[in-house]
């Protein structure tokens, strides 16, 4: 996903977080990247581009993983 002001470091990645049951006895959660925050244009605020949206309406934003070349976090970063 782009950003707008085109600088990638500036982003945050949006995420669904839905809980289940893992079977054990114990609950996991799964992430899903479901988009991008990044500064708005004249500085305040931000955007938000989403390409779903989760139906408990909850959203995660994280800064990309610096160690990862897609910036995405793993399950045990979170």
């Amino acid at each position: 996903m782009t950003t707008q002001n085109g600088n990638p470091a500036n982003h945050l990645f949006a995420y669904a977080v839905e809980e289940y049951d893992a079977g054990n006895g114990k609950k996991a959660k799964t992430w899903t990247r479901i988009g991008a925050a990044f500064p708005h244009r004249d500085g305040l605020g931000l955007n938000v581009q989403l390409r779903a949206f989760p139906l408990d309406g909850r959203i995660v934003l994280l800064p990309p993983d610096p160690a990862n070349a897609e910036g995405e976090r793993s399950n045990k970063d979170r």
